[in-house]
């Protein structure tokens, strides 16, 4: 099952994609992590889900990651005594605590926490921005508005604010009782929506205690404005340009996704670009012209991951989604452009041992013209830093722990293999050649590149660079 690309793809399942035949196909078609929405997913459903996902990977024996993604909190307003109102452009509409129904001069807002943080001039975005009101007055009980951009309005429809800060947890009582739930099933990540500065990541760290990756969706303004911070507390980032799109002018996202991709590059963390990547699939079996580009963009730009969301959750063609994906990653990878962007946004190495043996790896790769660099990794930190370099030799990351490997399914250009610990460094050496030619990445007679660190097992000690011989049964010296 070794793919013959290094941008991974993330597949969302849902009523498409929920038995075992249909994901085994996808993990066959070319997906490398699943995503489990809990904004749709019962606990027993996502415990089911789970127990086959793990199934099918010991099947194949090689790591399958699950990350669940929190539904975070959603804020709608309240309901209108007919049903839905025509609300006018530049008429008064106002949003207060009063929880009778509503009409087109007010509504009930079931949320005191906006109506404390809004200020005048304040933006509010109804249905997904379809309406667009502006704070003139505000106070803890209501909010006048003006509205700049009418239109119909139905009850309980969501509101976005892009001004405000909210000064509400990340995290709902669903949130922690669906976090619970996934960690005591045993999942590898965690995407935490409604994230908005860092402290939102640290207090879901808290919860997890390491036994899950964190991975930040940056869907607000206000996040953007954090970034560095965010960045810094989190594990991963999720690109989620829906919202964004909402709650930001539509031609600023695609500037803001090149920006958190290289900065998590920089940053040695993975990057998942997500939305609407080939929306169209969801009804036609091929996509639009504008699509592929779409995700094309996000392969030359290295993000590490690309996702599929109602495509393979719920779309008529979850395979084929998954298949134009894979399609579009080895097409991007084999263009001559390709290797030259990648290189041109190379990161300088940060002061570490770990940073600069990753960045001397890759030199000596491509110096030597090596087939494969193999990581031995405990942690992962290994594998990643390597993989923050993008070098043009495959890169191998051998793990004892079938933890770390799930963790590396989303890891940009990782191929994962879990194995026993090496007993010591001829070991070390010897199983890295056997592994690298079992598995097609190094013929008899070749040089591999070996990085690992020193004592074995001990994290985050990347320092050793070795280069072996593979002879004719695969097994490597030095």
């Amino acid at each position: 099952m070794r793919r013959l690309r290094r941008i991974k793809i993330v597949a969302t399942l849902g009523p498409a994609s929920s038995d075992s035949a249909m994901i085994r196909r996808l993990f066959e078609a070319g997906a490398d992590i699943f995503r489990i929405n809990m904004s749709h997913t019962p606990h027993d459903k996502m415990r089911e889900l789970v127990a086959t996902i793990r199934n099918v990977e010991s099947s194949y024996g090689r790591p399958i990651g699950i990350l669940v993604d929190l539904q975070g909190p959603k804020l709608r307003i309240g309901a209108f005594a007919d049903g839905a109102v025509q609300l006018q452009n530049g008429q008064s509409f106002t949003l207060d605590n009063d929880q009778t129904p509503g009409d087109a001069h007010r509504v009930h807002l079931p949320h005191p926490e906006i109506l404390a943080a809004l200020r005048p001039g304040h933006t509010l975005l109804l249905d997904d921005g379809k309406v667009k009101l502006i704070a003139e007055e505000t106070s803890p009980t209501r909010a006048v508005t003006r509205i700049v951009v009418g239109g119909r309005m139905s009850d309980r429809k969501g509101v976005s604010l892009p001004d405000t800060d909210l000064p509400v947890s990340a995290m709902t009582p669903k949130d922690r009782a669906d976090l619970d739930a996934a960690l005591n099933t045993g999942i590898d990540w965690i995407a935490l929506s409604f994230v908005q500065r860092a402290d939102d990541v640290l207090e879901a760290k808290k919860i997890i205690r390491g036994r899950a990756a964190v991975m930040a969706k940056i869907e607000k303004p206000q996040a953007i404005d954090r970034l560095a911070d965010i960045l810094e507390a989190a594990d991963a980032l999720m690109v989620a340009r829906g919202d964004l799109g909402v709650e930001l002018p539509l031609e600023r996202v695609p500037g803001l996704q090149k920006q958190m991709t290289r900065a998590a590059r920089r940053a040695g963390k993975p990057v998942v670009v997500a939305t609407q990547m080939l929306e169209s699939m969801i009804q036609s079996p091929v996509p639009t012209r504008a699509e592929v580009s779409d995700v094309a963009t996000a392969v030359y730009e290295g993000a590490d991951a690309i996702m599929l969301s109602a495509e393979s959750a719920a779309g008529k063609y979850p395979v084929e989604a998954v298949t134009t994906m894979n399609k579009i990653g080895e097409e991007v990878e084999r263009d001559p452009i390709y290797r030259s962007v990648i290189s041109a946004q190379r990161p300088e190495p940060e002061a570490t041992a770990g940073d600069a043996i990753a960045d001397a790896a890759r030199q000596i790769a491509t110096t030597l013209d090596l087939p494969v660099i193999i990581c031995w990794t405990s942690s992962g930190s290994t594998a990643i830093r390597v993989a923050r370099e993008r070098p043009s030799t495959p890169v191998v990351a051998i793990t004892p722990n079938l933890a770390t490997g799930r963790k590396l399914s989303v890891v940009w250009g990782v191929h994962c293999v879990v194995a026993e610990d090496a007993r010591d460094q001829d070991d070390m050496v010897d199983r890295a050649g056997s592994i690298a030619f079992r598995d097609g990445f190094v013929r008899s007679g070749q040089r591999v590149l070996i990085v690992a660190g020193v004592p074995l097992g001990t994290p985050g000690t990347t320092n050793m660079v070795r280069i072996a011989y593979v002879g004719p049964s695969g097994d490597a010296h030095m």
